[in-house]
């Protein structure tokens, strides 16, 4: 046995159930094992029943979206009370389109509003919804109804997940509390290391002032009081011209393909291997916040045991963890440098 609970009776139990279904798989056996201790815990039927529903909603979504994997996501976030012919409406339908033509899928709450403007702008091929099922506004927009891409979710936080985790960018339109906390947490995960670095777009008409006025309290009210540091700010982009949140999203998956920690260093694998001499600049201007020179990487055994991409060229940055502004701006010159 390469891997083991504690207790020997249980493990006997498991190995013969793994051996039938996931050989060798250490993570299905610390998932069962799991189960199994909760199974004697002293815990309430409610609890159970909720971890027992968010398993199946995540086994389901993640059946949906593994089709798509190596498709390029964007999730779109806004009001369900936008009416259609509404600028906002309009923006969003004209943003998914333009997206879905250079070949991203959109990924949107399935709802009216802003929602159904991203499935009517990407069409149905090209759109994933993640319903919520709530007492008001929750019947799917005609777009994705009936669509095998259509997920409904119980619980905000398993829709969540799904939202942030199969996205590779996030584009918001105005919108009320649903979408403000889509912001923050976006933020919040970003900030805080618990989210990949992605570009975050903050859209809306010619003329509105909604982000405006959020870029503004930020500014204001959090890095006044020093809440939050200057290079916090670069963790997202207004606009209002859908050219250029398009121009936003490509570009940064221009040099840049995805990143994944190893042993504590982080590894940016990359479309386009830079030179040394641009390599040598990005520590020259990011020194305050990089503890070692950039290097050359190859494929960790991890990554090539999980098929992470192993064929990319990769770069090793260890940086401190507080600077994750300062490290989306490392990524823009290194795509930069590719121009």
């Amino acid at each position: 046995m390469k891997y083991g609970s504690g207790d020997a009776e249980l493990d006997r139990e498991l190995h013969g159930v793994l051996e039938r279904y996931a050989p060798g798989d250490d993570l299905m056996f610390e998932m069962l094992a799991t189960v199994m201790r909760m199974a004697r815990d002293p815990i309430s039927r409610t609890d159970r029943n909720l971890a027992n529903s968010a398993l199946k909603e995540m086994r389901y979504a993640f059946q949906i979206f593994g089709a798509y994997r190596d498709t390029r996501k964007v999730s779109i976030f806004g009001s369900a009370r936008t009416a259609k012919g509404d600028p906002e409406y309009e923006v969003a339908r004209d943003f998914s389109k333009l997206i879905a033509d250079l070949g991203w899928m959109v990924v949107t709450g399935a709802g009216p509003g802003i929602m159904e403007a991203g499935h009517e702008g990407a069409g149905g091929a090209r759109s994933f919804g993640v319903n919520i099922r709530l007492p008001f506004e929750a019947e799917p927009n005609p777009v994705i109804a009936g669509d095998p891409k259509l997920i409904n979710f119980k619980y905000f936080f398993t829709r969540k997940l799904m939202f942030m985790k199969e996205a590779d960018a996030f584009v918001l339109l105005p919108g009320g509390f649903g979408t403000l906390d889509e912001a923050y947490e976006l933020l919040t995960l970003v900030q805080t290391g618990k989210s990949d670095l992605h570009p975050i777009v903050m859209l809306e008409p010619e003329g509105g002032t909604y982000w405006k006025a959020f870029d503004e309290h930020l500014r204001n009210e959090l890095l006044k009081r020093r809440m939050i540091d200057d290079s916090d700010l670069n963790l997202y982009r207004c606009y209002h011209r859908i050219e250029d949140a398009v121009e936003e999203i490509e570009n940064f998956y221009r040099v840049y393909h995805s990143q994944r920690f190893v042993g504590g260093t982080l590894i940016l694998r990359l479309n386009v291997e830079p030179p040394e001499s641009v390599l040598k600049e990005l520590f020259d201007e990011f020194s305050d916040a990089l503890t070692a020179p950039i290097e050359r990487a190859e494929p960790s055994p991890a990554e090539k045991r999980d098929d992470d991409v192993p064929d990319l060229p990769r770069i090793a940055i260890k940086f401190h963890r507080l600077h994750a502004g300062r490290l989306r701006l490392l990524i823009d010159r290194l795509n930069e440098s590719a121009a």
